[in-house]
Protein backbone atom coordinates (compact mmCIF):
# COMPACT_ATOMS: atom_id res chain seq x y z
CA UNK A 1 0.00 0.00 0.00
CA UNK A 2 1.29 3.36 -0.94
CA UNK A 3 2.17 5.75 1.92
CA UNK A 4 -0.09 8.39 2.70
CA UNK A 5 1.15 11.84 2.19
CA UNK A 6 0.28 14.98 5.00
CA UNK A 7 -2.68 16.71 4.14
CA UNK A 8 -4.52 19.37 5.93
CA UNK A 9 -6.24 18.84 9.02
CA UNK A 10 -10.03 19.33 7.69
CA UNK A 11 -9.20 16.56 4.60
CA UNK A 12 -10.76 12.66 5.11
CA UNK A 13 -7.59 11.42 5.06
CA UNK A 14 -5.27 12.73 8.32
CA UNK A 15 -1.83 12.22 8.15
CA UNK A 16 -0.75 9.09 9.17
CA UNK A 17 2.62 10.55 10.92
CA UNK A 18 -0.04 12.01 13.85
CA UNK A 19 0.31 15.90 14.80
CA UNK A 20 2.07 18.43 11.86
CA UNK A 21 5.04 20.33 14.16
CA UNK A 22 2.82 22.84 13.81
CA UNK A 23 0.04 21.64 15.87
CA UNK A 24 2.49 20.05 18.47
CA UNK A 25 4.13 23.51 19.24
CA UNK A 26 0.65 24.97 19.57
CA UNK A 27 -0.18 22.46 21.90
CA UNK A 28 2.89 22.74 23.61
CA UNK A 29 2.77 26.79 23.74
CA UNK A 30 -0.91 26.41 24.90
CA UNK A 31 0.23 24.06 28.10
CA UNK A 32 3.19 26.60 28.65
CA UNK A 33 0.40 29.29 28.78
CA UNK A 34 -1.97 27.53 31.07
CA UNK A 35 0.51 26.76 33.57
CA UNK A 36 1.40 30.63 33.93
CA UNK A 37 -2.14 30.62 35.05
CA UNK A 38 -1.66 28.94 38.13
CA UNK A 39 -2.39 25.90 40.11
CA UNK A 40 -5.97 25.65 38.06
CA UNK A 41 -3.90 26.82 34.60
CA UNK A 42 -1.32 23.46 35.49
CA UNK A 43 -4.15 21.30 36.14
CA UNK A 44 -5.12 21.94 32.72
CA UNK A 45 -2.21 21.32 30.91
CA UNK A 46 -1.97 18.22 32.93
CA UNK A 47 -4.77 17.18 31.39
CA UNK A 48 -4.07 18.34 27.90
CA UNK A 49 -0.72 16.66 28.11
CA UNK A 50 -1.86 13.28 29.30
CA UNK A 51 -4.92 13.03 26.64
CA UNK A 52 -1.63 13.87 23.67
CA UNK A 53 0.24 11.34 25.06
CA UNK A 54 -2.54 8.86 25.14
CA UNK A 55 -3.29 9.68 21.48
CA UNK A 56 0.28 8.99 21.14
CA UNK A 57 0.07 5.57 22.11
CA UNK A 58 -2.44 4.50 19.85
CA UNK A 59 -2.10 2.46 16.65
CA UNK A 60 -1.55 4.96 13.62
CA UNK A 61 -5.41 4.23 12.25
CA UNK A 62 -6.53 4.89 15.68
CA UNK A 63 -3.90 7.50 16.20
CA UNK A 64 -5.30 9.40 13.32
CA UNK A 65 -9.18 9.21 14.30
CA UNK A 66 -8.46 10.35 17.73
CA UNK A 67 -6.35 13.21 17.16
CA UNK A 68 -9.02 14.31 14.35
CA UNK A 69 -11.73 13.60 17.39
CA UNK A 70 -9.12 15.72 19.70
CA UNK A 71 -9.25 18.18 17.42
CA UNK A 72 -13.37 18.78 16.82
CA UNK A 73 -14.16 18.68 20.69
CA UNK A 74 -11.54 21.59 21.03
CA UNK A 75 -12.87 23.01 18.65
CA UNK A 76 -16.01 23.19 18.48
CA UNK A 77 -16.51 22.77 22.73
CA UNK A 78 -13.54 24.86 24.36
CA UNK A 79 -15.22 24.96 27.27
CA UNK A 80 -14.42 21.51 27.97
CA UNK A 81 -11.45 20.68 29.70
CA UNK A 82 -9.44 17.45 28.29
CA UNK A 83 -8.23 14.73 30.80
CA UNK A 84 -7.64 10.78 30.64
CA UNK A 85 -10.19 8.93 31.98
CA UNK A 86 -9.40 4.93 32.44
CA UNK A 87 -6.31 6.00 29.84
CA UNK A 88 -8.73 7.55 27.35
CA UNK A 89 -8.69 10.72 25.83
CA UNK A 90 -11.86 12.51 27.32
CA UNK A 91 -13.04 15.62 27.77
CA UNK A 92 -14.95 17.55 30.96
CA UNK A 93 -17.62 19.62 32.02
CA UNK A 94 -16.35 22.47 34.52
CA UNK A 95 -17.64 20.29 37.24
CA UNK A 96 -14.78 17.90 36.31
CA UNK A 97 -17.43 15.33 34.98
CA UNK A 98 -16.44 13.70 32.12
CA UNK A 99 -18.95 14.72 28.98
CA UNK A 100 -17.23 12.94 25.90
CA UNK A 101 -14.43 10.04 25.53
CA UNK A 102 -12.42 8.18 22.60
CA UNK A 103 -11.75 4.77 22.96
CA UNK A 104 -9.66 3.41 20.27
CA UNK A 105 -10.08 0.15 18.60
CA UNK A 106 -6.82 -1.24 20.60
CA UNK A 107 -7.90 -0.46 24.19
CA UNK A 108 -9.98 -3.98 24.24
CA UNK A 109 -9.15 -5.25 20.28
CA UNK A 110 -12.68 -4.48 18.95
CA UNK A 111 -13.17 -3.86 15.78
CA UNK A 112 -13.78 0.21 15.57
CA UNK A 113 -12.98 2.90 17.58
CA UNK A 114 -15.39 4.84 19.95
CA UNK A 115 -16.92 8.19 20.78
CA UNK A 116 -18.76 7.38 23.87
CA UNK A 117 -20.77 10.33 26.02
CA UNK A 118 -21.51 10.35 29.65
CA UNK A 119 -24.60 10.59 31.48
CA UNK A 120 -23.35 14.73 31.49
CA UNK A 121 -23.81 14.67 28.12
CA UNK A 122 -27.65 16.02 27.13
CA UNK A 123 -27.98 13.97 24.16
CA UNK A 124 -31.65 12.60 26.01
CA UNK A 125 -34.12 11.85 23.00
CA UNK A 126 -37.25 10.02 24.80
CA UNK A 127 -36.79 7.06 26.83
CA UNK A 128 -34.06 5.05 24.94
CA UNK A 129 -30.92 6.95 23.09
CA UNK A 130 -27.51 6.06 21.75
CA UNK A 131 -24.86 6.73 24.03
CA UNK A 132 -21.75 5.98 21.74
CA UNK A 133 -20.69 6.00 18.24
CA UNK A 134 -18.69 3.61 16.03
CA UNK A 135 -15.57 5.27 14.43
CA UNK A 136 -13.94 3.09 11.47
CA UNK A 137 -12.83 6.34 9.69
CA UNK A 138 -12.84 9.84 9.54
CA UNK A 139 -14.03 12.14 7.05
CA UNK A 140 -15.80 15.97 6.47
CA UNK A 141 -19.28 14.09 7.08
CA UNK A 142 -17.74 12.22 10.04
CA UNK A 143 -16.45 15.65 11.83
CA UNK A 144 -19.58 17.73 11.00
CA UNK A 145 -21.47 14.74 12.76
CA UNK A 146 -19.05 14.83 15.76
CA UNK A 147 -19.46 17.99 16.16
CA UNK A 148 -22.92 18.20 16.01
CA UNK A 149 -22.97 15.51 18.95
CA UNK A 150 -20.52 17.29 20.99
CA UNK A 151 -22.36 20.42 20.52
CA UNK A 152 -25.79 18.64 21.31
CA UNK A 153 -24.38 17.07 24.26
CA UNK A 154 -22.82 20.51 26.41
CA UNK A 155 -26.23 22.79 25.20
Amino acid sequence: MPAKTAKPAKTAEPASDGFSAAERAAMKARAAELRAEGKKGAKKADGLEAVLESIAKMTPQDRAIAERVHVTVVETAPELTPKTWYGMPAYANADDKVVVFFQDSGKFNYRYSTLGFQDTANLDDGDVWPTSYALLQWSPQVEKRVAALVKAAIS
